[in-house]
């Protein structure tokens, strides 16, 4: 189209594609460029002159529709609409047919909360690949998804599918399955020393959904908030989604800096951490500093939430019992998800509640989305019942002990102090000083090894820098030849 030859659009511009696309039509018709009555091009044949993906056509063409700029009408195309909004009109005969109009597009209007997450360090770059692309060395948190019994959890889809009452298809308990509850408050009561009910127990759209339900019910704009620092980003932004402050708690080899965060919020609302394997350095929290901890929530009536997320994941002696298993005081929030166990895209997840906070947590939840999907926990519930996941975590320690063994052999000869815990997914590499943590990174992309800064997790600069390497996605043949490059890109800095 003769209207695009001079636009320019980019993916680098805060503005989406599509609404660049979307300015530019807008612009044309209300100049008359685009008269009333013209047909367009086709959404393919469009997306085709301009080199983006038919979607963002779709998108801008959506926008221009339910503005009333466009109509489409079935199997005969889209063209601009004969007569335009009143209030276009009206602007039109007040500015002239001939006025330059502003190409510029309204600006969208997030509320004060949404801007707070929008401003927190974004995601983008730890997201994890799509799990089709084969990964290079050193992604982490991602469990593997290669020695997932697939058969057998197809064959109990498909049973459950078939056997689930009538009355499954209908709204459910907000709290989620019973049965689930019931398997997975067995299961925390002997893999973690956790003592609960399964009517303290909320199923959830996997950890995160649990952070979002806790942050909306507890949290009110401008309350503190203690995170451990460096942390995890995405329960950061959950709580700034409900207007937290955020108060950054140092992290030294015995956990969280209890009186640190006293000294810097003494009545904070609430205390978020990863007491068993903190994120992402992977230091556990000491009993000193629980008991610590948990006397300063019982004093600042504060509540804890505690992170559990891959506590199944401990590769010699039997790790510390949950802070959940301390707590008298009904002070404590317990997160799990089955993500880092199971696979990802499961989804579920669940906290474990005091027995005050219950029937509220229940309320809320059946007003945010209801209630999990009922097949997927049904599922879950039977390969929990008939020990395959039991099986299943017995089999990937196994594996991942294997690899994390292969990786700090592999790693002995680099200029990089190793902190590896006898747990979880990934290991630390501290940087030799003088060492450019994001030049390393680069470096090593070059090489075909991708790298994630310690730095991305901080609120407040660290002394020393580090990178992490994970180690459950990659055989131990890929391990090894990733150090490899991993060393040649060091030898170039």
């Amino acid at each position: 189209m003769a209207i695009f030859m001079n636009a320019r659009f980019s993916p680098s511009l805060d503005i989406p594609l599509y609404q660049q696309v979307y300015a530019n039509l807008r612009s044309s018709i209300l100049s008359g460029e685009l008269k009333g009555g013209m047909k367009l091009p086709s959404t393919r044949a469009l997306a085709e002159e301009l080199g983006v993906s038919r979607n963002t056509i779709l998108n801008a063409y959506r926008q221009l529709a339910a503005e009333g700029y466009i109509e489409s009408t079935q199997g005969s195309g889209t063209y601009v609409a004969r007569i335009l909004p009143d209030h276009l009109l009206a602007t039109s005969e007040r500015e002239g047919s001939t006025a330059a109009v502003t190409t510029e597009p309204l600006q969208p209007r997030f509320s004060d909360n949404a801007r707070l997450q929008l401003a927190a360090p974004r995601m983008s770059r730890l997201a994890p690949l799509p799990i089709e692309v084969s990964p290079r060395p050193f992604r982490f948190g991602i469990p593997n998804l290669k020695t997932f019994p697939y058969a057998l959890w197809t064959r109990l889809v498909i049973r459950q599918a078939r056997s689930l009452p009538p009355r499954a298809f209908t709204y459910q308990d907000p709290a989620g399955y019973l049965p689930l509850r019931e398997a997975i408050a067995a299961h925390v009561t002997v893999s973690r020393g956790v003592h609960c009910t399964p009517e303290q127990i909320i199923v959830v759209s996997g950890a995160q959904g649990g952070l979002d339900l806790a942050a909306r019910l507890l949290i009110n704009a401008g309350d503190p908030v203690w995170m451990e620092d460096p942390g995890y980003i995405k329960a950061r932004s959950a709580f700034l989604g409900s207007g937290a402050e955020i108060i950054p708690v140092p992290v030294d080899h015995e956990g969280l800096v209890v009186e640190a965060g006293i000294t810097r919020a003494p009545q904070a609302r609430l205390a978020y951490l990863t007491p068993s394997h903190q994120f992402p350095l992977g230091v556990t929290l000491s009993l000193k500093r629980r008991i610590a901890l948990l006397d300063w929530a019982r004093r600042a009536n504060a509540y804890l939430v505690e992170d559990d997320y891959d506590s199944e994941y401990h590769y010699t002696k039997r790790p510390l019992p949950a802070l959940h298993g301390l707590d008298d005081h009904g002070r404590v929030i317990y997160v799990g998800t089955f993500s880092k166990v199971l696979y990802p895209a499961l989804r579920l997840g669940y906290l474990i509640l005091p027995l005050q906070l219950v029937d509220a947590f229940r309320t809320v939840r059946n007003l945010i989305d209801t209630h999990s999907p009922i097949l997927e926990q049904a599922v879950l519930t039977e390969f929990i019942e008939e020990g395959h996941f039991s099986r299943h975590l017995r089999k990937m320690r196994r594996l991942y002990a294997e690899r994390r063994v292969t990786l700090l052999e592999a790693t002995q000869k680099l200029p990089l102090e190793i902190i590896s815990p006898e747990a979880g997914l990934h290991c630390v590499g501290w940087l030799p000083a003088g060492m450019s943590d994001r030049a390393l990174v680069q470096q090593a992309a070059s090489h075909g090894v991708d790298l994630v800064q310690v730095a991305n997790f901080s609120m407040e600069p660290l002394e020393r820098k580090g990178i992490l390497l994970g180690y459950s996605e990659y055989s131990v043949e890929q391990i090894r030849d990733g150090v490899q490059r991993l060393a040649a890109a060091m030898r170039v800095l």
